[in-house]
């Protein structure tokens, strides 16, 4: 080892934090480190400290019993030996993922932790390490995937009440937001400087934005991201997250990432890209020398149709996410059709030239875990590929109704979940397990519940 070496190695970690930290914090003294994990349902929980307190190699323990719980905090009983003995798992710091929180009032570090169980094997349930297995087969196969996640949420008045219907903010014309302004860019001027919020804390944490634009709700934005690893995009959407709501609380609105916040207004998707790429060639392998389809790129098609339909709980994971996915869905698929082009199929080839050739799952709803729907994106077409599956003939029109729909409800899906043998062995059977216990759990938790409409329209009519 070089001097230079041994000297970089030697110094404060605090000063070889990522560029993007340490622009952040310009010579003034880290005041706080949060240690913060994504949970079942993508929200970050965690312990903050005091920064000197902070050692990037000591671990920091939590209770595993965090992810036996609804996203309502509503604790599961499971068929887990000593499941409330409330074990530890303990969380090693990924510092390479070490970004500002440029909302917080004196200087503040957050770093992702991966989670391990005792002896220091991963932790099978952390959405994280589900990611990674998959990620690891790619690998063993000499393939590394490449993706892009498109954000759509939508910016609403604060809606403090739950009963009441959530509605557009006011924007700097003193008016609400109207619905059906596609790519206007006088409708995201509208929000200008909550917009102007987002830009400059992604650019406090070194976080890429590919494009803003309008979607078709009012208050509805979609942020686009710049292709790459399929954990660092995943990691940059967990934090894109928490991002975007801080910006909107901190200009007196909300932001809100679920895939139907309002009845006549169309969804929020989390539409992927995906490409393959051959590890030792850096070459697409959806594309030949010749820049034809290959049968590899028919076969993650295919596979994406077989398998996706038993993995719609982790692309749609809530009872709201079937609001979205219904024929009638502005905008939304209902279908595992794919087409070249075509967006009202499940499944789009974009335009591209033979190096960029992808395909885009459109299913994905915005109220997913990106770690988990990622996952599952790629293991069905992983599967597709390892089991050669054909894919049915694309559409040649538009797909509103087939033979084929996507479950209608978190139950259905959940039964076709709980079959699904193969998504199972490469998810991980431990997580699909708790995954699917959980999510019961909460479909039953629902179903418990009167809401506004039964009350309006049953209480004094029936």
């Amino acid at each position: 080892m070089s001097r230079n070496e041994k000297d970089e190695k030697n110094k404060p970690w605090a000063d070889v934090l990522p560029d993007a930290c340490l622009q952040y914090l310009a010579g003034r003294r880290l005041e706080e480190v949060e240690c913060i994990i994504p949970d079942i349902a993508g929200t970050a929980r965690g312990k903050a400290m005091p920064a000197y307190k902070f050692q990037p190699n000591d671990s920091i323990f939590l209770p595993i019993s965090l992810f036996y719980q609804t996203i309502s905090g509503e604790y599961v009983d499971m068929e887990i030996k000593n499941q409330w003995l409330e074990r530890d798992v303990s969380l090693m710091p990924d510092m390479s993922t070490a970004t500002a929180v440029p909302w917080a009032e004196d200087p503040t570090v957050q770093i992702i932790c991966d989670m391990f169980t005792r002896p220091d094997e991963p932790l099978p349930i952390a959405p994280r390490n589900v990611l990674r297995r998959i990620l690891d087969i790619y690998k063993a196969e000499g393939l590394s995937p490449v993706l892009s996640p498109e954000l759509e949420f939508y910016l609403t008045k604060p809606n403090i009440d739950p009963n009441e219907a959530i509605e557009a903010p006011i924007g700097r014309t003193g008016r609400k937001s109207a619905s059906s302004q596609v790519y206007s860019m006088a409708a995201v001027d509208e929000y200008g400087p909550v917009i102007d919020t987002i830009y400059d804390f992604a650019e406090a944490q070194g976080l890429k934005i590919d494009t803003v634009i309008q979607e078709g709700g009012a208050g509805q934005i979609e942020i686009n991201l710049l292709h790459g690893d399929p954990l660092e995009l995943a990691d940059q959407v967990f934090f894109f997250k928490r991002t975007i709501r801080e910006a909107a609380l901190k200009n007196g609105i909300f932001a809100t990432f679920m895939a139907k916040p309002m009845r006549d207004e169309p969804g929020s998707a989390m539409h992927i890209h995906q490409s393959i790429l051959d590890t030792k060639t850096g070459k697409n392998i959806f594309s030949d020398e010749q820049g034809n389809e290959t049968e590899r790129f028919y076969h993650f098609i295919g596979g994406s149709q077989k398998y996706l339909m038993q993995a719609v709980p982790l692309l749609a994971p809530y009872v709201n996410s079937y609001r979205r996915l219904t024929p009638e869905g502005q905008s939304a698929p209902s279908n595992l059709e794919w087409a070249q082009d075509n967006r009202t199929t499940g499944l789009r080839v974009p335009q591209s030239g033979p190096d960029a050739r992808r395909l885009e799952n459109r299913v994905i709803g915005m109220d997913c875990n990106p770690y988990l729907a990622i996952a599952a994106s790629l293991a069905c077409g992983y599967l597709g590929i390892k089991n050669k599956i054909e894919p049915r003939p694309p559409a040649m029109n538009e797909v509103f109704e087939t033979d084929d729909g996507l479950p209608t409800s978190l139950s259905e899906a959940l039964d076709l979940f709980s079959e699904a043998d193969e998504l199972w062995a490469v998810l991980g059977e431990e997580f699909c397990q708790v995954f699917l216990d959980l999510k019961r759990a909460e479909n039953e938790e629902y179903q418990r519940e009167i809401s506004p409409w039964e009350r309006q329209h049953l209480l004094l009519n029936v």
